[in-house]
């Protein structure tokens, strides 16, 4: 959740200093929100497909509200599972993991082996699925990624909106300080959107879809290993391939 903290700070230490230079009322401005909020809504709906853009609330929120797991400590806990599972059958695996919570991905990895389905075509099974998952993840990183394209962009189609409302009143004073308002609080608006919210979180959920696959790999390495009944020394080492160098697993030293 140190994203959302993060984000709302930053937000926050705005409102402050806004709070601190004036009234907030001189930074609201209807014409500017309608310009760059549901400009960026429209240009960026041209990019993607519908269910892409609903699917992308719910993914987001999933990644950002799950506890993140340790790859180590993961690797560490399948090669504990390896150990047992050479002296007890997977039915007892199965029902430790069911007990523990364990990742819905290693579970299924499991119950397949248990149902007589070879290894290889499980590992395979799972990385496909895995696979999967960090597509439909990174999807909801392009949209953020182009909503922090177009928001500036709007956000100086506002600008040009309201210096040509400004240009073309000058005869009538009462309006230019109006349209300047537009003019600077929409370059404003879009500046927020992109640097405050579209970007940082587009940036933060590619990190967490990345260690997601991460895991999902030692989950797919450790359920085909346990499955051909190897060593658990060979499997610290196949995972060791996997893991970043300061996130190896030293499970035998």
């Amino acid at each position: 959740m140190t994203a959302i903290f993060g984000i709302f700070s930053a937000f926050a230490l705005v409102l402050a200093a806004m709070f601190m230079g004036g009234p907030l009322a001189s930074f609201f401005n209807p014409g500017g929100i309608l310009i760059v909020v549901f400009g960026t809504i429209a240009v960026t709906s041209v990019s993607f497909a519908g269910k892409e853009l609903l699917d992308t609330p719910s993914t987001i929120w999933q990644l950002l509200s799950q506890k993140p797991k340790n790859p180590t400590k993961e690797a560490h806990r399948i090669i504990q599972l390896s150990e047992k599972a050479r002296k007890d059958d997977l039915v007892k695996l199965e029902k430790q993991l069911l007990k523990s919570k364990s990742s819905p991905l290693f579970l299924k990895g499991i119950q397949l082996l248990i149902d007589g389905i070879k290894s290889d075509y499980v590992e395979n099974l799972m990385l496909r699925e895995a696979g999967t998952i960090q597509s439909k993840s990174l999807k909801s990183v392009d949209v953020l990624r182009r909503a922090g394209e177009v928001s500036p962009a709007m956000g100086l189609i506002g600008t040009l909106v309201g210096l040509i409302q400004m240009l073309g009143n000058l005869d009538d004073p009462s309006t230019i300080g109006k349209a300047m308002a537009i003019a600077l609080l929409t370059t404003f608006y879009g500046a927020i959107l992109a640097h405050m919210f579209f970007i940082p979180l587009a940036a933060r959920i590619e990190r967490i879809s990345g260690d997601q696959a991460l895991l999902n790999s030692v989950y797919a390495l450790g359920a085909s290993s346990i499955g051909r009944r190897e060593n658990p020394r060979q499997l610290e080492i196949i995972l060791n391939t996997i893991l970043p160098p300061e996130q190896k697993v030293r499970y035998f030293d």
